[in-house]
């Protein structure tokens, strides 16, 4: 009896741990759409949300800077393929299923509230807030006011306009960290479900970087909203291309009739 025990408690599995259930891959069909879900969220989401925050960080150096940007990521070749391809199409892959699998979660975080369940629920709710976001953001800033593809110098009056109401200021303050965060956290999720980071420790230093590196991000992101709302740039004008090309007229005509004063000098 005792040898029969020992036997079976020799087979039996080794307890998990404290906090959220372990990491796993899915079955059948959901094994590849979570790799995709998980994949999306890097490429070519993540890869599009540093772009964005870098060119939103031009509105620091004022209203005709960011339109230089905006004027120049408009002119990509294909810019509406790819932003159709490779932003549109993976963001809604990305985001419903995103959602569908937060449906489907539990956070257990009131039975037991250890770090991995707050983790997880934070992950969630970000993820809800990033949708929303999103979606607004990409209505009223590409379909909604003037088409910036086509007026790219009214860029910075259009945001700035829409960040004169407090109320949408909060939404794009709150949104802007949890963006962030999903994203960062998102990393690190990617690289422990795609064993890049094997192991406790290996995830706990990559913890590190993946918090830095949100913080960092968040910062870039809240002082892009600064630069559209502080005292700098108020009352920026609805188009600043037109302006400037009217400026650089008087140079050129300026320009040609001192050569021609100089030939027949």
């Amino acid at each position: 009896m005792a040898t029969a025990a020992s036997s079976d408690a020799s087979h039996s599995p080794s307890p998990v741990g404290r906090g959220v259930e372990p990491l796993r891959a899915g079955q059948g069909n959901s094994f590849l759409l979570r790799k995709l879900h998980s994949l999306s969220g890097i490429v070519p989401i993540g890869a599009f949300l540093l772009e964005h925050l870098l060119s939103n960080i031009e509105a620091l150096k004022g209203p005709a800077a960011y339109a230089a940007q905006v004027k120049f990521l408009n002119s990509l070749p294909l810019v509406r393929f790819l932003e159709v391809g490779l932003i549109f199409i993976p963001l809604a892959y990305h985001a419903l299923y995103g959602v569908y699998i937060a449906m489907r979660g539990k956070a257990n975080v009131i039975y037991y509230p250890w770090a991995g369940n707050w983790m997880y629920m934070m992950q969630r709710w970000t993820g809800y807030i990033a949708f929303v976001y999103i979606l607004q953001h990409v209505i009223r800033q590409r379909f909604m006011g003037v088409s910036l593809p086509e007026h790219p110098g009214a860029a910075f009056h259009k945001v700035q306009m829409e960040l004169s109401n407090p109320w949408m200021l909060a939404v794009y303050v709150i949104a802007m960290i949890a963006v962030c965060w999903h994203f960062s956290y998102g990393i690190w999720l990617f690289a422990a479900k795609w064993g890049i980071t094997p192991g406790i420790k290996a995830r706990k230093r990559f913890g590190y970087v993946c918090l830095v590196l949100g913080i960092v991000l968040a910062v870039m992101g809240l002082a892009s909203i600064y630069a559209f709302v502080g005292p700098d740039y108020k009352n920026a004008p609805a188009d600043v291309l037109p302006a400037q090309s009217w400026l650089e007229v008087p140079t050129t005509v300026s320009a040609r009739s001192t050569q021609r004063l100089a030939l027949s000098a």
